[in-house]
């Protein structure tokens, strides 16, 4: 993990986006509806794991049970209903600004996630940061999810950057696990799932309290270019949001 830094993958809910409470929320909502009492506290540490699983641990049921793809409908329509459209209010302090900051210094960008592909797509755009991200992995896209190190690699490939050229940006110990599998750079937040310690237990892992602290470090392993010498910037055109993907 020693070489110089050219992406950064990021984690989506509770790293760039405040959503915890509200999929707390959905989930007891849903096995509520669904004959089981579920506590928030219950329900917390499926937050970041494949619907499919959450509910199959909460309700009992195999991921591939039916009544466990009935339940996973439900939240993802009450999601796309009464979450999307808080739009960027989900967003966490610092993140459209950081991610300019990332670009601009050259630096690629990707997401890799628990959630599917169209809802991760969904969540981005509502977030006004879609545009940020020409590589999404959704859970939907890998055979095996996090803390497995696929969904991670799956991204660096999408952007062309080796492994070890690559951070990943978590709130959740399995996401710093994926990171160390992966042979990348784990930077953990404390503002969204996991705790300081528990984060910190990860071998290797840097934590940030802020979104700005997360990129002042990143840019910190971004390699010196030399200044061109017709005068330009020598980095890429920044993708604003509201471009192309």
């Amino acid at each position: 993990m020693n070489g110089p830094l050219r992406a950064v993958v990021f984690d989506l809910d509770g790293t760039l986006a405040d959503t915890p409470a509200a999929i707390r929320r959905l989930l007891v909502r849903v096995c509520a509806e669904h004959g089981r009492t579920v506590a928030p506290e219950e329900a917390a540490p499926t937050v970041g794991i494949p619907l499919e699983q959450a509910f199959g641990r909460l309700l009992g049921t195999a991921p591939d049970d039916p009544r466990t793809g009935r339940a996973v409908a439900r939240y993802r329509e009450l999601f796309d209903a009464e979450v999307l459209g808080t739009g960027t209010r989900l967003l966490h302090a610092g993140v459209p600004e950081g991610l300019a900051r990332l670009r601009k210094a050259g630096i690629a960008l990707a997401v890799a996630t628990a959630k599917v592909s169209r809802s991760a797509h969904a969540l981005l755009d509502a977030l006004h940061i879609g545009a940020y991200f020409p590589v999404v992995i959704g859970h939907d896209m890998v055979s095996r999810g996090k803390p497995h190190p696929e969904s991670g690699l799956a991204a660096a490939h999408a952007l062309g950057v080796p492994p070890d050229g690559c951070a990943y940006v978590g709130d959740t110990v399995g996401d710093m696990r994926m990171a160390v599998a992966a042979g990348m750079r784990p930077v953990a937040v404390t503002y969204g799932v996991g705790s300081r310690d528990a984060l910190a237990a990860v071998p290797g892992t840097t934590v940030c309290d802020t979104f700005p602290d997360v990129v002042a470090h990143l840019l910190e392993a971004v390699p010196t270019r030399p200044a061109p010498e017709d005068g330009s910037t020598g980095a890429p055109a920044v993708l604003l949001p509201g471009g192309a993907r």
